[in-house]
């Protein structure tokens, strides 16, 4: 008989990955194996973002998949957590509950669902109800509650800036600059005079001006175009030089670095850079010289290049004006308006901050400028529309405060002709700048957006058809990715009531753009060499950009090695740090908007379902809030649900509510704190 083996057998290792948590309590790990879904019941104590180990259990038919609104239902396997090996959570915010002998920290967080205890007798001053950080000391088990320490106080948790506050706290958003990073932006000069004698162009006759929202805080790209003959016109985007006040590795590039952008809350602007530099020195004031990176762009009869030139310049902006502004001029000149019926519809929107007044010339040259802009932005989107560029909708809710932070008023905001001008202005020196970086093999940092996958497009499939939305469409070519199908289901939907939702649907199909050391194509934008160079005062890739340009203009590219083998990891990290500064930002539009729609509980409203769960009715309103009807509150009957429509139905009454569908709602709550209505059907 053959000898049995000593050898002992490898214990066979668990998967591993970083768990998310939904609002609802269960959660996802993304591992080497793929995705599992993890009940509520089995998270082991772990918080929404830690690096766990899971054992995996059983299928569960009943659960809804990860993530975004195109997956299926029912098809992840379950598992359990069994280990935390790595805690992405050690300060959490929270409401402060007075239950002696224990102060107990309520997470503001809801994919937080545990206390965390902190002892009442060493913080006994701190009132009940305030909001507060707190720095964890153990975490939960199976045997013992989650403990903490008091490490500040944040406010009041009824004041209307609490929110923020804990916004801010939650996502670890940086507030404050080191002494070192003031003290150079304090130091910093303009000096116009010396720039010319460096080199810098003279452009300050140029009839260089701004375009920007009425509330915008940075002011850093300014356009200018001129007919060069009948045949030919000379398109100029000025973005500010950021990058002659913000050396490589310097104190503020540092924390720039560290930042790698701003983040816009409802109620305020954590900048990227210091006040000096963003809203002082990098800022393109009207009559106020400025140092500037310019890229002319010639452009034929038909708006395609003819010729780039890049280079460092001087210019003095000749006027700001909102989109607003710039409307109301694009709209007088087509109805053949006179100059003073121009200058009472410009004189009618509200003006920018440190807008100057326009004399009559000034505004002449503005509406002319506008008109020869508005032709170059219709033939440039006509241009990447004809090689495969999409065009989604675009459409956003701004809320309104008052001094006090609380919310006062929504406005929306949508393309318009005007802002459709500076988009396609921006975009061509985004591209013109791409192509100046690989032609000079400079390092660089590139915007890339892959096509979407076959399983995200053909989960829209049966949603669409029966929205009625692929009747005019080669189906087979949309879930291939062929942008021309895409688009022409946008199309379809256009001017339609299910128009939002079918261009959010798509939008969720797709992948998010990224930032790589590397050239790939921008899907979406159907441009195949692509960049950010037109914002660096909030987007450090751009500052990165401007670095490599300015090092080409001089000659001293072979100097770049210390930004070639740093490309990647700022890459990489300006990605993640975009994703941080977007769910900020959107969580402060949300928290705004539901406090707003607090006056209207007990009201009727028109909305239409946005996403459908076994659990969950979602309903979007026109104001862009959105609200939920738990299935339990639609009778007392089973509803059935429909994974592939995102549908559910009453199996007594047939009562069918699907994703698309309009529906009357109440608003039943619009609960504090929260980022979504508490809705039920009229």
């Amino acid at each position: 008989m053959a000898k049995r083996s000593r050898t002992r057998r490898r214990p066979r290792s668990n998967p591993r990955g970083v768990l998310s948590v939904a609002s609802d309590g269960y959660g996802f790990v993304r591992t080497a194996e793929g995705s599992l879904f993890v009940p509520a019941s089995k998270m082991g104590g772990a918080f929404d973002g830690d690096l766990v180990e899971v054992v995996p259990t059983h299928v569960n038919p009943d659960r809804p998949q990860e993530g975004k609104a195109h997956n299926k239902v029912g098809n992840l396997p379950s598992a359990r957590v069994v280990a935390v090996l790595q805690r992405a959570h050690e300060l959490i915010v929270g409401r402060y509950e007075v239950a002696d002998p224990f102060g107990v920290v309520v997470p503001s967080d809801p994919r937080i669902p545990y206390d965390i205890f902190t002892m009442r007798a060493d913080n006994p001053d701190i009132p009940d109800g305030s909001l507060v950080r707190v720095r964890m000391k153990s975490f939960p088990d199976r045997k013992s509650a989650a403990t903490g320490v008091i490490e500040e106080v944040l406010g009041r948790d009824d004041d209307p800036r609490s929110d923020i506050e804990s916004i801010i706290a939650r996502h670890q958003l940086a507030m404050t600059f080191s002494e070192e990073a003031l003290a150079q932006a304090q130091a910093a000069r303009v000096d116009g005079a010396g720039a010319l004698s460096a080199g810098y162009r003279d452009l300050r006759d140029r009839f260089v001006f701004t375009v920007d929202p009425v509330d915008a805080r940075d002011f850093d790209d300014a356009v200018s175009i001129e007919r060069l003959s009948a045949r030919s016109i000379r398109l100029g985007v000025h973005i500010a030089d950021v990058a002659s006040y913000v050396p490589w590795d310097s104190p503020i590039d540092v924390e720039a670095r560290s930042r790698a952008t701003s983040v816009y809350l409802v109620d305020r602007v954590l900048p990227m850079l210091p006040e000096r530099l963003s809203n002082g020195l990098c800022s393109l004031a009207p009559g106020e010289d400025r140092r500037a990176l310019t890229v002319d762009v010639v452009l034929d009869a038909d708006y395609r290049v003819s010729s780039v030139d890049c280079y460092e310049s001087v210019i003095s902006s000749k006027a700001r004006l909102s989109y607003d502004q710039a409307q109301a001029l694009l709209d007088a000149g087509k109805r053949g308006a006179d100059a003073a019926e121009a200058r009472r519809a410009f004189d009618a929107q509200d003006t920018p901050q440190g807008a100057r007044p326009l004399d009559a010339l000034a505004l002449g040259s503005v509406a002319r400028a506008l008109d020869e802009l508005s032709a170059f932005a219709r033939a440039r989107r006509a241009q990447r529309a004809a090689r495969g560029g999409i065009d989604f909708l675009a459409r956003e809710a701004k809320v309104v405060l008052n001094e006090a932070g609380e919310a006062i008023d929504v406005r929306l905001r949508t393309r318009t002709e005007a802002t459709s001008c500076i988009e396609e202005a921006m975009i061509l020196a985004n591209e013109c700048t791409a192509r100046i970086l690989l032609d000079a093999d400079l390092p660089g940092i590139f915007r890339v957006h892959d096509k979407p996958t076959v399983d995200a497009l053909a989960a829209l499939v049966p949603l669409l058809d029966e929205l009625g939305f692929t009747r005019a469409v080669n189906v087979e070519s949309f879930v291939s990715g062929d942008p021309v199908a895409i688009q022409a289901v946008l199309d379809l939907a256009r001017g339609t009531a299910e128009e939002e939702l079918v261009s959010s649907l798509v939008i969720r199909s797709m992948q998010r753009a990224v930032y790589k050391p590397f050239c790939a194509p921008h899907y979406g934008l159907a441009s195949e060499a692509y960049c950010h160079f037109t914002s660096p005062i909030r987007r450090y890739p751009d500052l990165f950009v401007h670095r490599m340009l300015k090092a080409h203009l001089r000659g001293a590219a072979a100097d770049l090695a210390a930004e070639r083998e740093a490309a990647g990891w700022i890459a990489e990290h300006a990605s993640g740090m975009e994703r941080v500064a977007d769910a900020a930002a959107r969580e402060s539009q949300e928290v705004k908007l539901v406090e707003y729609m607090a006056r209207f509980v007990g009201r009727q409203m028109e909305g239409v379902v946005s996403y459908v769960t076994p659990s969950a009715v979602f309903v979007r309103l026109p104001n862009t809030v959105e609200g939920v009807i738990p299935v339990r509150d639609l009778g007392r009957e089973y509803f059935s649900y429909d994974a592939a429509r995102y549908a559910v139905t009453g199996e007594d009454s047939g009562l069918r509510l699907r994703m698309g569908q309009q529906v009357r709602v109440i608003v039943k709550a619009a609960p504090a704190h929260a980022r979504k209505l508490d809705l039920r059907l009229a």
